[in-house]
């Protein structure tokens, strides 16, 4: 299959709110040849990524939207702007080979209109952009609500949180350190000439030059290190793990923290991992496997604790709420597509939902470690404030590190270009039962 055609399938399920591009874009790639993988994961992904700015140059290009119907058409346009404008494709090639795929599409009345738009993105796009720059979506390439919270919430961050949403993710390693340190693994690489550094943060981070295929890393299939990002990697530290205890894991997969929990401290007692999806828990499985580590996994919701607790206290939870992951944009850029302004108030309801219902089970004395990959306040600081305020048993305890901002509540770590993705973490100890 022609690499458009696959990256526009798995778009255009996107942009009808059917899918994500994880979701989405696997079978699409299964049908394009092994050397066209990679270009149509940048097709897709880029896109994705400069959507808002390309979908307002394509309706200033276009006499009327496209239907509903023609999501797929649309997805085209957009892939063939992408070519133009943040590749090095020659225009020709990015033209041609998208017109042509409106005759799989089996739409081939879009040909023309294709053709015409996209060759006059060439000869005008340039200047139409220009004259669009001063609209802050054009300028940082997020959607508007996005855009607007951003600025509410970090005036004086906001368009550097912008561009590090935009700038392509650096690959960090996590060392195991029940088989290295970092400074041992460095020397490793270093011997067959792999550039790289040690995190600024994270223990156990390392992050790399140059992305390249983990497989082929010293040990990797041996469990000597993962890939996790540098924020997601302070969760372990930050539980003080100590032998002897029982930790849960609250929406675990895809098992990344379950599994640096089990290297930081081998005498654990037990480790309950958690997630609302089986099909999710295979992922959490497969990691375990090849750290050959182990945990008991369940699939259930976090919340419907008669359904899976067996009233024995855990003396750590480590509760990394679903939210707006609007901190891991520039890994997961779609993103920009699929939420909303109104994803944000149901999410931080369900986020309080789950601290209201994880706390019965910690123990007296225990600690939990409350976390998500949102930039929002919305879904965090304010989240763990009105948790405080109805929760005579809870306190808040300070973190161990100088990552991110403090704030009313925790510390909020904002996406870094070269750097750690966007993150929160709060910490709080349960000073005695809940009354009643």
């Amino acid at each position: 299959m022609n690499p458009r055609l696959a990256a526009a399938r798995a778009l255009a399920a996107v942009l009808s709110g059917k899918a994500s591009l994880n979701s989405s874009l696997p079978a699409q790639l299964d049908k394009v040849e092994d050397r066209d993988r990679g270009l149509t994961q940048d097709l897709a992904f880029g896109t994705a990524r400069w959507q808002p700015r390309l979908d307002l140059l394509a309706a200033q290009l276009l006499q009327k939207p496209f239907k509903a119907a023609d999501a797929d058409v649309q997805a085209l346009l957009l892939i063939g702007l992408y070519q133009l404008f943040y590749t090095r494709i020659p225009a020709h090639a990015a033209i041609g080979e998208t017109v042509g795929c409106a005759d799989k599409l089996k739409k081939p009345w879009a040909k023309g209109l294709l053709n015409a738009v996209l060759r006059r993105a060439q000869r005008d796009g340039e200047a139409m952009l220009a004259d669009m720059e001063r609209d802050p979506v054009v300028r940082t390439a997020h959607p508007r609500w996005l855009q607007k919270a951003l600025k509410a919430f970090w005036p004086d961050q906001w368009e550097a949180i912008c561009a590090a949403n935009n700038a392509h993710p650096p690959m960090i390693l996590r060392v195991n350190r029940r088989h290295h340190s970092r400074d041992g693994y460095l020397k490793l690489l270093a011997d067959p000439g792999v550039q790289a550094q040690a995190c600024a943060y994270s223990r156990d981070g390392i992050v790399l030059a140059e992305p390249r295929d983990v497989r082929g890393l010293p040990g990797f299939a041996e469990g000597w290190i993962s890939v996790q990002d540098e924020a997601a990697q302070l969760a372990a530290d930050l539980l003080d793990l100590a032998p002897g205890q029982r930790v849960l894991d609250a929406c675990c997969a895809p098992g990344g923290k379950t599994c640096h929990v089990l290297e930081a401290q081998a005498g654990l007692s037990h480790v309950v991992a958690i997630d609302l999806e089986a099909k999710r828990l295979v992922r959490v499985r497969e990691n375990l496997d090849r750290l050959k580590l182990d945990a008991e996994l369940i699939a259930c919701d976090a919340r419907d604790t008669a359904s899976w607790w067996d009233g024995k206290p855990f003396q750590r939870i480590l509760l990394d709420a679903p939210c707006s992951a609007t901190g891991v944009i520039r890994r997961h850029p779609d993103i920009k597509l699929t939420r909303q302004a109104e994803d944000i108030a149901p999410l931080a309801a369900l986020q309080g939902e789950l601290l209201d219902a994880l706390w019965p089970t910690l123990e007296v004395g225990g600690m939990l470690l409350y976390a998500t990959c949102s930039s929002l306040p919305t879904e965090n600081t304010e989240v763990i404030g009105a948790f405080l305020a109805r929760t005579p048993g809870a306190r808040e305890l300070d973190l161990a590190t100088e990552a991110g901002l403090r704030q009313a509540h925790g510390r909020q770590l904002l996406a870094q270009e070269g750097g750690h993705d966007g993150f929160y973490y709060a910490k709080l100890i349960k000073i005695a039962a809940s009354r009643g």
